[in-house]
């Protein structure tokens, strides 16, 4: 998968590339990962990037030549990617959206700064994204937010099984974890994940993450779709609360 970032501040961003699983990724040519300079896109020989908006108010807007100029380089060494714009306006990114961008072969993600960019760059964006319902001072986070999202979904970035354990993947959050030691200032590890009965343990797995969402995140709960794994945790659980009414 090849991701491209056109930025005002490289430096910020490429550090996504230095650490954990991706910079695994990266190394193994997993992911192909580079960022660019906005300021290499302009003419003038202060590489102004922004200017003041027609109509008046607040703050600067990003100007639209040095993306025309980026736009036309990139589509020529690399062809037509799959252009995102990081914004509060846009697709809220979920672990769906995640999956979803990851089948692409090629994305690029733009960062926006100051009140924004000029309109007339959307007709390169194929989609907005947004982390949330909050405004940052720029893009850069969101982009490498959604490439950590993303890049857990490129085949051999991580283990298989270890996606689909993960929060939100199923509409359910996930099981609780532990590790050694056994037993820390009296709190111990469950009786069940050391007894070595695999199907007791995916059963109990199941059933603290059904008990998570339910209390964390009902509106997940009630999307998603039982098999028979959850109707036996299920079961197990409503039998546990039964016992201890009585």
């Amino acid at each position: 998968m090849r991701v491209g970032v056109v930025t005002i501040f490289p430096d910020f961003v490429k550090v996504i590339k230095d650490y954990g699983v991706i910079a695994q990724a990266v190394e193994n040519g997993l992911i192909d990962i580079e960022i660019f300079n906005l300021r290499d896109f302009t003419t003038d020989k202060h590489k102004v990037v922004d200017d003041y908006p027609y109509g008046g108010g607040p703050g600067m807007v990003m100007k639209p030549e040095p993306f025309f100029r980026f736009f036309e380089f990139y589509s020529q060494k690399y062809g037509k990617p799959y252009v995102l714009l990081t914004s509060p306006q846009g697709r809220r990114l979920t672990n769906n959206f995640a999956q979803e961008l990851a089948s692409k072969e090629h994305i690029l993600i733009i960062c926006g700064r100051y009140e924004g960019i000029d309109e007339r760059v959307s007709h390169f964006v194929d989609e907005e994204v947004s982390i949330g319902d909050y405004v940052l001072t720029g893009g850069e986070l969101p982009a490498m937010v959604v490439i950590d999202a993303v890049s857990r979904f490129v085949p051999g970035v991580v283990e298989e099984e270890s996606v689909k354990n993960d929060s939100f993947y199923n509409d359910l959050l996930d099981h609780p974890h532990y590790t050694r030691p056994r037993e820390i200032e009296g709190l111990k590890v469950p009786e069940v994940l050391v007894s070595g009965n695999h199907e007791e343990v995916e059963l109990w797995r199941r059933k603290e993450s059904l008990k998570k969402t339910m209390l964390k995140r009902p509106d997940l709960f009630i999307k998603h779709t039982f098999d028979e794994l959850d109707k036996k945790a299920l079961i197990s659980l409503f039998r546990e609360l039964m016992s201890n009414a009585q």
